[in-house]
């Protein structure tokens, strides 16, 4: 059967190396305590905010450790 990848879907990507997960889950940790915090007020998110806001921050931590180069796997001999 001959299948053809939707236009709409996310790329295919591989898994990331042990350093770049490390690297994300660094700056996941460090996003949580200086990274964006929600609004308050009319202009805030309310509940759903309060409960998916680390996703987003999973998120932001992912892009940052693709876009970053932070050593540690040649500190760690990961790579």
């Amino acid at each position: 059967m001959n299948e053809t990848l939707n236009p709409l879907s996310p790329p295919l990507k591989s898994s990331p190396p042990a350093a770049e997960k490390l690297e994300q889950a660094f700056l996941e940790e460090m996003l949580k305590y200086c990274g964006p915090k929600p609004e308050g007020g009319a202009f805030g998110g309310g509940i759903g905010e309060n409960q998916f806001g680390s996703f987003l921050t999973q998120e932001y931590a992912a892009v940052l450790a693709a876009k970053l180069d932070l050593g540690f796997g040649k500190r760690l001999d990961l790579q």
